[in-house]
């Protein structure tokens, strides 16, 4: 799963190296306005102020002015009009049925499995749930993701899943694809990462999560294409060692293919830690290596 990340709550220094990177970031996103690609920065660099509101406005002020500089190359406005930034989505925290579910899995299968459509009462309630019970709670959406929540054959919510952007790069996940720099920058489009699973805290069924996971490989690929148009290849996802086996995932057969270092991506000077995290990545198809190294979204 994501882990948590150091906020930056000031100004990130400015280097040749990061000038690079926001270049290439516009670069390889054309489609992108200014307030999409400072949104996306902030994200990356985790700026944000101590309540963790994104900073994009403060980011966009600083690209601007290097803009102005000739440091990088902006896109146009959107016909002169000035475009409102994203904002953290609004979570309103609302109350659940906590009643235990303990029960065989075979007591409440068939599952239901249903996504989240947005600004609708079940995304208020998936936010909450989050919110209240995952460790990491819940983050604004950007880009790409699908939401689901997935209920007990008597209309029980039972788990939440978030499946968003993939990591931008992961050297153990890319050895085990076989990209290079170009193929990681032209096909992590068809991958997506695990972001969040939930299993409620008052549902206590054996085997529950790895079966929930099985049922939502099998169908995301399907969910993805319909949704956004383009194909799905590859599913990922970062387990904290310190809180997690990974037992769910090894169980619905998810492929352990290293760890991470550590080190946050924002660790300029090598004095930042963060928890270690076992990657598991989910292939679904078979071909998935070719496919991500030639996509064709035609």
């Amino acid at each position: 799963m994501e882990s948590m990340r150091t906020r930056i709550a000031i100004k990130p220094q400015i280097t040749e190296k990061e000038i690079r990177f926001i270049q290439g970031l516009i670069d390889n996103n054309p489609s992108w306005g200014r307030s999409r690609i400072s949104v996306e920065i902030c994200k990356i660099w985790n700026w944000s102020d101590e309540s963790g509101n994104l900073k994009d406005i403060s980011c966009r002020d600083m690209l601007r002015r290097m803009d102005a500089k000739g440091q990088i190359r902006l896109p146009a406005k959107f016909g002169g009009r000035k475009v409102k930034a994203r904002r953290p989505d609004r979570i309103q925290y609302r109350l659940h049925d906590t009643t235990p579910v303990i029960c065989n899995i075979k007591e409440i299968m068939p599952l239901r499995i249903s996504i989240v459509q947005a600004r609708t009462a079940d995304s208020d309630d998936y936010k909450s749930l989050l919110a209240q019970y995952h460790y990491l709670g819940f983050d604004m959406t950007v880009g790409e993701n699908i939401k689901y929540m997935v209920y007990s054959r008597q209309g029980r919510l039972l788990a939440c899943l978030l499946f968003g952007s993939s990591a931008w790069a992961c050297e153990p996940r890319d050895r085990y694809v076989g990209w290079d720099r170009a193929a990681r920058r032209a096909n992590l489009i068809c991958t997506t990462n695990n972001t969040r699973f939930l299993v409620l805290p008052w549902v206590r069924v054996p085997h529950l999560a790895s079966h929930i996971l099985s049922q939502i490989c099998r169908r995301i690929g399907a969910d993805w294409q319909q949704k956004y148009g383009h194909p799905l290849y590859l599913l990922e996802t970062f387990v904290e060692q310190e809180r997690f086996k990974g037992t769910c995932y090894k169980a619905a057969n998810w492929i352990h293919v290293g760890e991470t270092t550590g080190r946050s991506r924002n660790d300029r000077y090598n004095t930042l830690q963060v928890p270690i995290k076992d990657i598991y990545l989910y292939p679904l198809r078979r071909d998935f290596k070719r496919k991500l190294g030639h996509v064709d979204l035609g």
